[in-house]
């Protein structure tokens, strides 16, 4: 029995050792007011960002009357709608990606080792997060950052590795990859 109590404990360990890894990234807070007989009451939106920096990541939102608080109901929303995305070396995207949330629209490209995060405002959070080093994207439509976030949540959960279109149609990843291994190296 000592044993088994050990085991778990040992579990418990490991699940609190894996939160602190998450990357946290506050896109932004918003104060809202609501008109009451004795005045103005202030409420508090916040929105955030959550990945591991090793392909995952995940948005929420939280309200509340105070500002930490409403940060702390973000991250545990963050939390609990993480999705995987594929990277390629680690580093960056496997192809361009459009992706659209209401009126934001957002163009993610891969991008040469070196390049850095071209991005701007929500954008750069979620690539942060995600663990992307090298990545151009454009925002057009809205600048709210609920939809820019959302927007390119949509695109990185529809993108697609070469492994994973392989095992789609049934064919090795060399076929669909071409000559993109071999060309580089003719050139270079």
């Amino acid at each position: 029995m000592a044993r088994s109590q050990k085991e778990n404990r040992g579990r418990r360990d490991d699940r609190n050792r894996d939160e602190p890894e998450l990357i946290e990234k506050l896109v932004g807070i918003n104060r809202v007011a609501k008109v009451v007989k004795g005045g103005r009451r202030f409420g508090f939106a916040a929105i955030v960002v959550v990945g591991d920096g090793r392909g995952r990541v995940g948005h929420g939102t939280g309200k509340a009357r105070e500002v930490p608080e409403a940060i702390r109901k973000a991250t545990e929303a963050a939390k609990q709608n993480m999705v995987r995305v594929p990277l390629r070396e680690g580093r960056t995207l496997h192809h361009d990606i459009k992706g659209h949330f209401g009126a934001g629209r957002v163009v993610m490209r891969s991008a040469p080792v070196g390049t850095g995060i071209i991005s701007g405002g929500p954008l750069r959070a979620v690539f942060e997060a995600l663990g992307v080093q090298d990545v151009v994207s454009k925002s057009t439509g809205t600048s709210n950052p609920h939809n820019l976030i959302k927007a390119a949540i949509d695109g990185l959960t529809r993108s697609r590795s070469p492994r994973m279109v392989a095992q789609r149609r049934g064919k090795k990843v060399s076929d669909i990859l071409g000559n993109r291994a071999t060309g580089t190296e003719a050139q270079g």
